[in-house]
């Protein structure tokens, strides 16, 4: 049985994170590893609504097929929102896809072939990875500092790898560091992108929960050519049990994505995008995001806060202005997935780094969501982790006599 197998089936696995996920289904888990919004903002009460009034409405017709580009009225509003971040696009140029995983694999049908090259920062969003191997990608990875990825250092790779596709990118609130690239590296990035002649996809599931700091233009909206090739989904603004993200590129880019999603599922559905639609019709959707921001903001200050306190001091974490994740770098002797083990000893669960990095290149990082965990557990189960964090460090300065 196994030698029928294609060969992309042995470049496919499991996603680390979704099952760490399943250990932490157990109720006395402080689970710090899933990067979930909190489930008690969605808007149940609105969504019953609009979806009673969809069902009266356009009942027979939001149940039956519908086309591959997605429901117009879904798309016009989607091209609104990118027109108040600085994106200039029409629905033509814009393919509902079903979250922006779906999104990510199509990109990689339609521009990877076995041993292309891409180029992505250092660490990058672990899903992503997992869907550009299966086409047999190469990964040069590019250095980061906190405010994203290098610019020079990208320069670099470029002239090393002429040949790359593109760049893959999560310039807001980074997955797993929570940084955010800084203004002047987006239009520098963009520049390089079209003197080296390569693609950029920009990944911008949450650019929208910015709960401090200043809003930064997307890198799209520096792009004057059609090199970038904008991301993004409802999942973190709204309700990801939706699965509704899009895509936003040169008509040329979408027509051939949209035959690709014709094989893959037809359409994303028809029911999620006519209640989305609705809801967007009868609600202010900026008011719900506004209720995110406060409760992200409040949870992320308290992880920080406990991160201080609790913590030893010898190690570096980022501060995210937005977004869900923190990135913690440990000391170079601790191994987080031992650190994941033995914190699940103690009913609290992160995510190891080292998944994050394409090639496996970093073994003492580990990334923490708050967005999912009121701020009293949150204290506890940071609490938690510092315990382990400096067993782990006294055990250390035991054996090797440092005082």
């Amino acid at each position: 049985m196994h030698g029928k197998y294609a060969e992309r089936a042995k470049l496919t696995r499991h996603s680390e994170t979704r099952e760490i996920l399943k250990v932490t289904e157990h109720p006395e888990v402080i689970s710090f590893a899933g990067g979930l919004p909190a489930a008690e903002l969605f808007p149940v009460e609105e969504l019953r609504i609009a979806c009673d009034a969809v069902l009266k409405t356009d009942g027979a017709a939001s149940l039956q097929y519908s086309t591959t580009e997605g429901y117009l009225p879904l798309r016009n509003e989607i091209v609104k929102r990118m027109d108040t971040i600085g994106i200039k696009a029409n629905p033509q140029q814009t393919l509902i896809t079903s979250g922006s995983q779906q999104a990510i694999d199509l990109l990689g049908k339609l521009f990877l072939d076995e041993g292309d090259t891409i180029i992505c920062e250092s660490p990058t969003y672990l899903a992503a990875i997992n869907s550009f191997k299966v086409y047999k990608a190469n990964f040069v990875e590019v250095e980061m500092d906190e405010d994203g990825m290098l610019m020079e250092a990208l320069e670099e790779k470029l002239q090393k790898n002429s040949k790359a596709k593109f760049i893959y990118t999560v310039p807001d609130f980074q997955n797993p560091t929570g940084r955010t690239l800084k203004l002047e590296r987006r239009k520098r990035m963009v520049e390089l992108a079209s003197q080296y002649d390569c693609l950029i996809i920009e990944d911008n599931p949450y650019g929208a929960v910015r709960f401090s700091g200043t809003p930064l233009p997307p890198v799209k909206h520096f792009d004057m050519d059609g090199r970038v090739i904008y991301l993004s989904t409802f999942s973190k603004i709204f309700a990801p049990g939706l699965r509704l993200g899009w895509i936003c590129a040169d008509n040329i880019i979408i027509e051939k994505l949209v035959a690709f999603k014709q094989i893959a599922d037809l359409h994303s559905d028809s029911f999620s995008q006519r209640i989305t639609a609705k809801y967007l019709e009868l609600y202010d959707i900026e008011n719900h995001i506004k209720k995110i921001r406060v409760v992200y903001k409040e949870r992320c200050k308290t992880m920080l806060e406990s991160i201080d306190r609790f913590f030893p001091d010898n190690i570096s974490y980022s501060k995210p202005e937005g977004g869900l994740f923190i990135w913690v770098e440990l000391p170079t002797f601790m191994d987080s997935s031992k650190i994941f083990m033995e914190c699940m000893q103690h009913d609290v669960a992160i995510v190891p780094g080292i998944s994050f990095f394409p090639n496996s290149t970093k073994t003492n990082t580990l990334r923490l969501n708050y967005s999912n965990t009121n701020s009293e557990t949150i204290i506890e189960g940071i609490k938690r982790i510092g315990e382990v964090l400096n067993r782990e460090l006294q055990k250390y300065n035991r054996i090797n006599k440092v005082i």
